[in-house]
């Protein structure tokens, strides 16, 4: 299995809205300067904050599929299906843009947190298909608890988003010292992205070996074989990572960047 970390300085920076909008962006546009490109077809993750309020104006997508993760915060979200919509703290919303969609956005703080995240389906194929907007609420997804560690589940099995694009998303909570196991299958790749705290992963296949990150490092692990890896929290605070298990490769054509 293949492990990269890419701390801050190797992903890319963003804003909007005069500044009002500030991006940590592990995977940016093209040109944008993150080192690490695309994982699959998981395309684009921009970590957004706000300290009380930004907004974009309207502006056109198609073809993806857009979340957006509220971590803290309010979501105002407006497009031209006639939707106007609010998403609050621990929900999401996506758009499958599909034929074309166009839509605005208004985040409000104090200290407004969230992703935008882009997952790519056979574009070929879904610029053919109307586009949909649908909103979800902290409530709607599964959780579970065992052993200081809590997962919750906002792409995957039992979660109410259903994607195109073959995607599989957690976001999981650990007390200090504790420790999560995830499997990863051939031929995926595990995205994660440190937002509190830091920890060590520990393989355990028959070359075992560990790795560390910080708060804010983004981690891509590759496996070539199924591989069961250890995330232990490390320090004395809770730690709380967002993983996106993907597919490396696909089998249809992906965007040029």
């Amino acid at each position: 299995m293949n492990i990269n970390v890419y701390p801050p300085e190797q992903q890319a920076v963003g804003s909007f809205d005069g500044g009002k909008i500030i991006e940590q962006k592990p995977i940016g546009f093209p040109r944008e300067g993150s080192v690490a490109q695309r994982v699959g077809p998981l395309f684009y993750w921009a970590w957004g904050f706000v300290e009380q309020e930004g907004a974009l104006g309207l502006h056109p997508h198609q073809g993806f599929e857009i979340m957006t993760y509220v971590i803290n915060g309010v979501a105002e979200h407006g497009d031209t299906l006639g939707t106007n919509s609010i998403v609050t703290s621990g929900g999401a919303q996506v758009m499958q843009a599909g034929s074309g969609i166009s839509h605005k956005e208004r985040i409000v703080g104090p200290k407004a947190e969230m992703f935008q995240i882009w997952f790519e389906p056979n574009l070929n194929e879904a610029i053919q298909r109307k586009p949909t907007y649908n909103q979800f609420i902290h409530e709607d997804f599964p959780v579970a608890s065992l052993d200081h560690v809590v997962v919750k589940t906002v792409i995957g099995r039992d979660s109410p988003i259903k994607l195109v694009a073959d995607v599989n998303m957690w976001d999981i909570h650990l007390e200090a010292g504790s420790e999560y196991k995830h499997t990863i299958p051939a031929g995926y790749s595990l995205a994660a992205l440190a937002i509190r705290g830091g920890g060590v992963w520990n393989r355990s296949s028959s070359a075992p070996s560990s790795i560390g990150h910080q708060h804010k490092d983004f981690i891509v692990m590759e496996a070539d074989t199924e591989e069961e890896i250890q995330l232990l929290a490390a320090g004395e605070a809770e730690m709380r990572i967002i993983l996106i298990q993907v597919p490396t490769a696909v089998t249809y054509p992906l965007y040029k960047r």
